[in-house]
Order: structure tokens, then C-alpha cells, then sequence
């Protein structure tokens, strides 16, 4: 096969729809805190000066959602009105009512919260079984925040993406081939400056191996970029599922992950596909994977299972199906359980992906079955 690129993006916790997603997924976390069985959808806007909450909310818990809110943002850095958007001074306006009692029905029974189709994935191009644009993209992201919140440069801003494109030869990346860091700053610095700080980053986060003089960088394309944030952009809850997942080199079933609790199965079996095909490719039993499950609202077990090696499974592609559908759960009741998902992990899951990462909390990323997986195919 011909060399060919390809490319994926990141984007910042101070992005707009990151900041959007966090807070969602920290109103989460404050009301699975008091009550672990809270069923939430909470969707996020933010503007200019504007925080608008909605959805669907069902808890014994009592929070104050403006305080979460505000509080979610003040960590993110906006926290002051030169850059438009103030934790502590913007409006929040809360629209939250409770569960659609037709939906709640279905899910006491432990059936799932919705109907709809779910997709993980797992390669090995990296070591965190990963694609490499993507696992790159959101490398470079969150080294420049880390940087950022430590004040090693006082000009950086929290809004940010980056962009990364792979030379592949065949199903090897052999090179990464351009990159794009785009970085809200103060107006006092010059663009050299920016450049020169970021490709740093760039070539602390990136392997050098893959990096050569034939490399190109955009930094700042457009040569200023200090408006940002939702004062530069509106931010709406799960509007980067792209950035939140592969990066478009796996399939993404197209529901949103944030502001949701886990009898939603957008989220939990997204969790459960990336945990199946991540220990599948970890047990050498093939080089990549994906994963799809599907359900039907109010009904307990998948309706359909479907595990896709793309011709590179080390055994029978039939066997590696059937050991899953054997030893992985994959109710809604028997993913919460298993991944322990009704615990307050979601909020930092909202930036930097929701896969590829070492914490853990992350026990999707877990790596715990590959025995019993090559006992179960054996």
C-alpha cells in the first residue's frame, strides 16, 4: 500500500465545548458525591458573559449548581474579565427538570437508558494502544496546559488546539508530517515568541524519532489569537465526541459522553468497547480492534456484539467474539459494577480524551483481562 497521512486534533480544557463538558460532568460528579444512583443529563452552554444549564436530572442530592459551575470554570483560569469570561462574575441560568418517567421505567429494571450503537477501539501504535495522531494531539495539548497552570510563561491563555498529521507506511507511522498548535496568549507577546515556546512543547510531548527536517509547524496560523474561550466561540456539551474518543481513526457511534450518568449507554458501553478491544490488543490476540454493541432502550443485553480485527487477529476472529461475549459484562447493571461507574471520576475525563490515559480511575484503560481472555480463545 502507498504511503498516505493522516491526521486528528485536540483541544484544551479552556476550549469552549471543553469547558462546556466540564462542567456538565462536574455537576455529575457533585450529585453522584451524595447519591451514587443520580441519573443525570445535563447539557452545557456558555458564551460571553452567559453559563446556560439544562436537562434531565433525578437525585436525592442537593447541590448548588451556579457554585459547581463557577467553580469548574475558575479552575479552568477564567477567572478574569480582561479575557470576557469570569467565573465569579458571569450569569448562570439553570433550566434542569426531572427524568421523563417513560424512560425511568425502562431503566429501573436495569435495562439501558436509551437505544443505540457504541464503538471502542485499541491499536498498537502506541503504548497506550492507541492512534498515533491522536495520542499525539492531545499530548501536546495537555503538556501546554500543565505548563500553563505551573506559570512557566505568563502569557499563555486556557484556550488551545492542536493538530497532528501521520506519514503511514501501510499500518506503520514512520513520521509525523505537520502540526498545528493553535494558543490563546496576552496581547504583549510577539508571535516568535509563541512559536518558539510551543515548538518546544511540541518536541518535548512528540518522540524525536518521528519528527525530521521535513516536519512542517503552524503555530498561530492566523498570527493572533487572543480572543478566546466562550468569549471568542459558543461552547455546547459534546461537540468534540471526535476529540473525546479516536481522533476519526475508530468509528464513534455518535452519542455525546459528558453531563451523562452511566445507565446511559453513549457513555458506559463506549467505556466497555474501549476496556474489550484495549485488552484484546494487549493479549497480542490481534494488532488492532474494534468493538461495536448496540442496545435497545429499556432492555438489558446488547442487541447485537460485533468484534472487528480488520485481518489482524492472531487466531479466529470467532473465537476472540465469543470469548467476550463470555467473560466481559456487558449489561448496563454489569459495566457500572465493573468499571465502578458510579463514583465521581467523570469531570476529568471532559479534557484530554476520554482514552489513552494512565489514572486510576480510568479502569476501562485496565488491562486486567488478557489471562482470562487467551484462557477463553485457547
Amino acid at each position: 500500500m502507498a504511503n498516505y497521512f493522516f491526521t486528528s486534533e485536540s483541544v484544551s480544557m479552556g476550549h469552549p465545548d471543553k469547558v462546556s463538558d466540564q462542567v456538565s460532568d462536574g455537576i455529575l460528579d457533585a450529585l453522584l458525591r451524595q447519591d451514587p444512583m443520580s441519573r443525570v443529563a445535563c447539557e452545557t452552554l456558555c458564551t460571553t458573559d452567559l453559563v446556560v444549564l439544562s436537562g434531565e436530572i433525578t437525585s436525592a442530592a442537593k447541590i448548588d449548581y451556579v457554585e459547581v459551575t463557577r467553580q469548574v470554570i475558575r479552575e479552568i483560569g477564567y477567572t478574569s474579565d480582561d479575557i470576557g469570561f469570569n467565573a465569579d462574575s458571569c450569569r448562570v441560568f439553570c433550566a434542569l427538570h426531572s427524568q421523563s418517567g417513560d424512560i425511568a421505567q425502562g431503566v429501573d429494571r436495569d435495562g439501558a437508558g436509551d437505544q443505540g450503537l457504541m464503538f471502542g477501539y485499541a491499536c498498537n501504535q502506541t503504548p497506550e494502544l492507541m492512534p498515533v495522531a491522536i495520542a499525539f494531539s492531545h499530548r501536546i495539548i495537555n503538556l501546554l496546559a500543565e505548563k500553563r497552570q505551573q506559570g512557566e510563561v505568563d502569557w499563555l491563555r486556557p484556550d488551545s488546539k492542536s493538530q497532528v498529521t501521520v506519514e503511514y507506511d501501510g499500518a506503520k507511522p514512520v513520521r509525523i508530517d505537520a502540526i498545528v498548535v493553535s494558543t490563546q496568549h496576552s496581547p504583549d507577546v510577539s508571535q516568535e515568541d509563541i512559536s518558539d515556546y510551543v515548538k518546544k512543547v511540541v518536541k518535548e510531548a512528540i518522540p524525536n524519532d518521528l519528527l525530521d527536517d521535513n516536519t512542517k509547524y503552524h503555530i498561530n496560523p492566523t498570527g493572533r489569537f487572543v480572543v478566546g474561550g466562550p468569549h471568542g466561540d459558543t461552547g455546547l456539551t459534546g461537540r468534540k465526541i471526535i476529540v473525546d474518543t479516536y481522533g476519526g481513526w475508530g468509528r464513534h457511534g455518535g452519542g455525546a459522553f459528558s453531563g451523562k450518568d452511566s445507565t446511559k449507554v453513549d457513555r458506559s458501553a463506549a467505556y466497555m468497547g474501549r476496556y474489550v478491544a484495549k485488552n484484546i490488543v494487549a493479549a497480542d490476540l490481534a494488532d488492532e480492534c474494534e468493538v461495536q454493541l448496540a442496545y435497545a432502550i429499556g432492555v438489558a443485553d446488547p442487541v447485537s456484539v460485533r468484534v472487528d480485527t480488520n485481518g489482524t487477529a492472531k487466531v479466529a476472529e470467532e473465537s476472540i467474539q465469543k470469548a467476550v461475549q463470555e467473560i466481559f459484562p456487558l449489561n448496563p447493571k454489569g459495566i457500572i459494577e465493573h468499571l465502578g461507574l458510579r463514583r465521581p471520576i467523570f469531570r476529568h475525563t471532559a479534557h484530554g480524551g476520554h482514552f489513552g490515559r494512565s489514572e486510576e480511575d480510568f479502569k476501562w484503560e485496565g488491562t486486567d483481562m488478557v489471562d482470562k481472555l487467551k484462557s477463553a480463545v485457547s
